[in-house]
């Protein structure tokens, strides 16, 4: 296995894993919540990576944050480096493409939290926001730790998207999955296999522990 390419894996993982449960938090609870007739439309929105090819996906990220696309310029702008072939590109790539994996167990585990602890919370005084921190999320937690449990397995295994909007740079956008590809493009079929094998048991191992999570009853 390429140390390299572990550590780039991981730190692709890591980052992508800490945005998604920044940003998939607020945003699985307003659709556990709310209301308004357009939600099914949102849901649907951040739910096509799921089921859009990868190489989809990434095709219209080269197109729209190339140097000549309005985001690559005002990137190139601030940073003075292209989003394509590097590792911020494949890190939105990543974002964009795990979000359903986390979003869903989100909202399945806040949809699951009883309204009425929390209007009993409101009544108290207690603040929306201390509310959502004190008692939403302790009820959800099954939904949350499966949320990011799948969505950093998810990440481990990706290969299509990163491919398309990363390339294939050693130290800088090459992960595990493409290093496989690599070896067996080589004919390298012994150190394919060998990084295969590992992730395949880790990617049996995170399914077991979300299986585990998920069957532990809730506690008040």
């Amino acid at each position: 296995m390429d140390p390299t390419a572990l550590s780039l894996t991981l730190k692709l993982a890591t980052a992508t894993t800490l945005i998604l449960v920044l940003t998939g938090l607020p945003l699985a609870w307003w659709l556990a919540t709310t209301q308004w007739r357009g939600r099914a439309l949102v849901e649907a929105l951040v739910t096509l990576p799921m089921i859009l090819p990868p190489t989809v996906l990434g095709f219209y990220l080269l197109i729209y944050t190339g140097p000549d696309s309005t985001v690559g310029g005002l990137w190139n702008q601030m940073m003075g480096t292209t989003l394509p072939f590097r590792f911020e590109g494949i890190l939105l790539a990543s974002v964009l493409f795990n979000l359903p994996f986390v979003l869903r167990p989100f909202v399945a585990g806040f949809s699951g939290v009883d309204r009425r602890l929390l209007e009993a919370s409101w009544c108290l005084g207690v603040s929306r926001m201390s509310t959502f921190f004190r008692v939403a999320l302790p009820l959800a937690w099954t939904g949350v730790v499966s949320g990011i449990v799948l969505g950093f397995a998810h990440t481990v295994g990706e290969f299509g998207v990163v491919l398309m909007m990363g390339g294939n740079i050693p130290g800088e956008t090459r992960t595990l999955s493409i290093q496989i590809y690599d070896d067996v493009q080589a004919m390298r079929y012994d150190e394919a296999g060998q990084t295969a094998g590992w992730l395949l048991a880790f990617s049996f191992i995170c399914l077991c522990v979300v299986s585990s999570i998920q069957r532990r009853p809730l506690s008040v």
